[in-house]
């Protein structure tokens, strides 16, 4: 049984530029006690949310926003060891080998593998 509450309140970005796409899951995180932030639909607006909003407990990205790649903010991600996942239509091919260690999710994704991706405690 999924907990109603499982992300704690955790701050979740998700970068997504088809709202339809995004919006169940949008609901799902929500639903599950994430404090969904998004969906954002392009990488200008995505950095700039990063500055701005504190404590981003993870994220939720797509690969391709508005033809641009999201791997810039990735490496930002990482560099501020904020967890994140791609949730994409890409197979793994398609993503460069510096980012698979990073799960992908086949959209419509699975927030329960999501969560459980994201909220694992690192070893």
């Amino acid at each position: 049984m999924i907990s109603e509450n499982l992300f704690g309140g955790r701050r979740i970005l998700v970068l997504e530029d088809d709202y339809l796409v995004v919006e169940e899951m949008v609901q799902e995180l929500a639903a599950r006690g994430a404090e969904v932030i998004g969906p954002i639909a392009n990488l200008h607006k995505a950095f700039d949310t990063l500055t701005r909003v504190p404590d981003i407990g993870g994220a939720v990205l797509d690969i391709n926003l508005q033809g641009e790649a999201v791997y810039p903010l990735a490496d930002e991600l990482v560099r501020r060891g904020i967890p994140f996942v791609f949730a994409t239509a890409y197979d793994e091919s398609a993503v460069p080998i510096a980012y698979r260690q990073h799960q992908r999710f086949t959209k419509p994704v699975d927030v329960q593998q999501v969560a459980t991706a994201l909220l694992k405690t690192p070893s």
